[in-house]
């Protein structure tokens, strides 16, 4: 776990070393200001002359500056190498999940990730401030002051050795027992960011069934189990801090009973005033230092779950990867299914699609039909090889999809789906996710394609107009248009309309498809549709049942030959002549 963390420091190595090395000089400081006081006490006691004491004095100043510097400069070298560290966490993290799989992103679920973006970053962040810092400071105040403790304070130092193994059983009990209570409660983390995200997602569903309610005492259910555990944990960890005060305020007690009587019972010859000051300055600081060491431990504890976790994104490998010599160019746009198999999860009982046998020329006009979960938008996931297949190949310009380099493959398809989605920004900024380099001529062109220069040539900003995130502020019909003009905007050798054009028109829907056909006639070109209206110009049509083809031909063959096909265009007209009367 360390070994993958510790590659997202990079950069931030010099200041990473720099804060140890400055605290150290900190430590060093103020272990010597109290033999430096006890000197001084001891010279006052023998009657010194004023220059010996601002001699001290000034050697003091010097010291107490010299150790605020080093803390200051450790602190800032601290915050520096923390803060840089989290920074290329969450980089990390984001750049690898950019390149998981459809799978990848199933195994750990979208709020799962959204929480190890977020607080377990937060929590290993503040765990490396520790580390650096106040981990290094801690054992170092501690091994410095209890030598001085034994140079001035001889066998009453020995206090410390009975001590220091309570407090170190104490604190390893706490830890034992807080270990599984943070294990679960990030994953209930999860569990109430999902429930947060769901509603959020889901806010016009849920107010137009008045369900605000049921997802307040959903979402309290979620935060009361979190609350749950945290409190069962901080119960455990606050044992810790009385059990600190004990022993410290049972050192002090010893110290100054067992000092006083023997600075009077040997007349300072053993121990004087300024040994006993400064024995109380060590054992103040070696408790404080156990104290904050305790603390340390605490974040620790609390941080190593949320570091699995963080681990467990960094090392999990796309279930998708490009081979060693991939094809850099796809040759047309033909594609091949032969005797395709495919399942969600290897565990899956049932087949996604069983024996898929389907060849389509480069350039033609495809429809898929078929009932709801008949498998149409996984047939065409497998084509820029969004998930693998199970069984069988599947072939796009005659070469087996997976070997292709993956860039290169999905360049040359473009997938338009039925939940589009659009980020903020302008509308030109989102059509050049389609073609970064985009003129703002190509632009116009595929939005006269995709019907859409029309009604973006009517708000008052054109191109300009600034799309809200998710694109609120866009119709349904406008928002897949939008996404048709960035598909386009790739020219690609095949465009996939999985649903695309189902809140447009059936005018609109049919002057799209005229405008494939003329201008881009070399693209393969599916249509997935539940209207026939949809697909019933298209070169061949495939019927889908249950994962499986049930046929593939004509509008007029497949009226002639299909039951299913039949069914649904007679189901459809006979709705739209209802309509009329």
């Amino acid at each position: 776990m360390i070994k993958v963390l510790v590659q997202s420091i990079r950069e931030y190595k010099k200041p990473s070393i720099l804060a140890p090395v400055l605290v150290t000089g900190e430590v060093v400081m103020e272990c010597i200001i109290p033999l430096l006081i006890a000197n001084l006490v001891n010279q006052i006691k023998a009657g010194c002359g004023m220059d010996v004491i601002l001699r001290y004095g000034l050697i003091l100043v010097v010291m107490a500056a010299l150790s605020l510097t080093f803390g200051a400069l450790a602190g800032k070298a601290c915050a520096t190498a923390s803060c840089g560290f989290a920074r290329n966490l969450r980089k990390d993290m984001f750049y690898r999940i950019q390149g998981y799989s459809f799978e990848n992103i199933d195994k750990f679920a979208v709020s799962s990730l959204v929480t190890r973006l977020t607080t377990d970053v937060t929590n290993v962040q503040l765990a490396y401030m520790m580390i650096v810092r106040t981990a290094i400071r801690c054992p170092l105040m501690l091994v410095f002051a209890f030598a001085m403790a034994f140079y001035m304070g001889g066998r009453m130092a020995a206090i410390f050795l009975l001590v220091i193994p309570v407090l170190g059983i104490g604190l390893a009990l706490v830890i034992h027992k807080t270990m599984p209570l943070f294990r679960r409660v990030f994953k209930k983390y999860d569990a109430l960011n999902n429930s947060v995200q769901e509603n959020i997602k889901a806010m016009r569903v849920v107010k137009a069934y008045v369900r605000e309610d049921y997802e307040k005492q959903k979402f309290n259910k979620a935060a009361e189990d979190v609350q749950a555990d945290f409190t069962r944990a901080e119960r455990i960890l606050a044992i810790n801090n009385p059990l600190m005060q004990f022993c410290v305020y049972a050192v002090m007690v010893f110290v100054m009973s067992f000092g006083s009587y023997l600075v009077i019972t040997t007349q300072g010859l053993e121990l004087d005033v300024g040994q006993m000051s400064a024995m109380l300055t060590y054992s103040f600081q070696i408790l404080m230092s156990l104290m904050m060491l305790s603390m340390v431990f605490v974040m620790i504890t609390m941080a190593t779950e949320s570091a699995q976790r963080i681990v467990e994104v960094l090392t999990e490998e796309s279930a998708l990867q490009s081979p060693a010599d991939a094809i850099q160019e796809v040759k047309d746009g033909s594609i091949d299914f032969e005797h395709v198999n495919f399942k969600y999860s290897k565990k899956a009982e049932r087949r996604a699609l069983a024996d898929v046998d389907l060849h389509i020329k480069s350039g033609e006009v495809i429809g898929v039909i078929g009932g709801t979960g008949s498998s149409k938008s996984t047939l065409v996931q497998l084509i820029p090889r969004l998930y693998d297949v199970t069984e069988g190949c599947v072939k796009v310009g005659g070469v087996d999809v997976r070997n292709y380099d993956l860039e290169a493959l999905r360049n040359q398809v473009a997938v338009v789906l039925q939940k589009n989605v659009l980020f903020s920004g302008t509308i030109k900024e989102n059509l050049r996710w389609g073609n970064k380099e985009a003129t703002d001529a190509e632009m116009e062109e595929a939005c006269r394609l995709a019907q859409a220069d029309e009604f973006i040539r009517q708000f008052p900003n054109g191109y300009d107009t600034y799309i809200e995130q998710g694109g609120t502020n866009v119709s349904g019909g406008q928002k897949q248009r939008l996404c048709i003009a960035r598909a386009l905007l790739k020219k690609p050798k095949i465009l996939i309309l999985d649903g695309s054009t189902s809140a447009v028109d059936t005018r609109t829907d049919a002057l799209i498809r005229q405008g494939f056909r003329q201008f881009i006639p070399e693209t393969t070109k599916i249509i997935i549709a539940q209207r026939i209206a949809s697909v019933q110009d298209a070169d061949r049509i495939v019927v889908m049942d249950g994962g499986r083809i049930d046929a593939v031909g004509t509008h007029e063959e497949l009226l002639r030959s299909n039951e299913i096909y039949r069914e649904v265009y007679t189901s459809q007209n006979k709705g739209d002549d209802d309509d009329v009367q």
